[in-house]
């Protein structure tokens, strides 16, 4: 059985499955790939009438409870006083969307939190975006952390899952806790040395693992 994180593997083994018969491979891609996908201009700031040069947060994930975007949208009303011009943007489609326009539209946002449906360009807008952010409550690795990576994104997330394992500590912040979501997606936007691609989230690295782990069983 392969896991495409320790995180899994570990959920693996506590419903049951014998660790010898658990390999962990990452979810791999192609950063070529991605950077051409993300060469298309999206437009967003255009698209939403934000004013040119607003600092942009993205979120592209389901709109379903384990990915908490009702955290994010009270991050975002955290953040008002700390970075007035921030605009948050989210990716996806859901059961919970409607219940999500509520808290917005409740919390007073609906200037800042911005809901797009579903993207199909995400690596453009990952590009167009400043700040990648995950308030997941359970993630296997995030294969989206991966692409904000490939393109130079920082990346504030949750400390939920496989995320720890590709995210660095200094930008994971707790599970459900908007404040300091809000803390750490504006500190991203003022400082966020590069951080390097984990070589073993590459689409080569990741064939070659789940061939090995067939050869293993020949």
């Amino acid at each position: 059985m392969i896991a495409v994180s320790e995180a899994v593997k570990r959920v693996l083994i506590s419903d049951g499955v014998s660790p010898r018969n658990v390999t962990v491979v990452p979810d791999g891609i192609d950063l070529d790939e991605v950077h051409r996908a993300a060469a298309a201009p999206l437009g967003i700031h255009g698209r939403l009438g934000l004013p040119p040069g607003a600092p942009v947060a993205v979120n592209v994930a389901a709109l379903v409870g384990h990915k908490d975007q009702r955290t994010l949208i009270r991050a975002a009303r955290a953040a008002r006083d700390l970075a007035p011009d921030l605009h948050w943007v989210v990716a996806g489609e859901g059961e919970l969307r409607s219940s999500l326009e509520r808290e917005i539209a409740d919390l007073g946002v609906g200037d800042r939190v911005h809901l797009l449906g579903f993207v199909s360009a995400v690596d453009a807008l990952l590009r167009e975006g400043d700040v990648l952010v995950m308030s997941s409550k359970q993630e296997g690795l995030g294969s989206v952390v991966l692409h904000a990576l490939a393109l130079g994104k920082p990346v504030v997330a949750t400390r939920a899952g496989g995320l720890p394992e590709i995210v660095p500590t200094e930008w994971l912040v707790p599970v459900g806790d908007p404040a300091e979501l809000a803390r750490r997606v504006v500190d991203a936007l003022g400082h966020h040395p590069p951080v390097p691609f984990p070589q073993q989230c590459t689409a080569v690295a990741m064939a070659q693992a789940v061939l090995a782990c067939y050869r293993s069983l020949a």
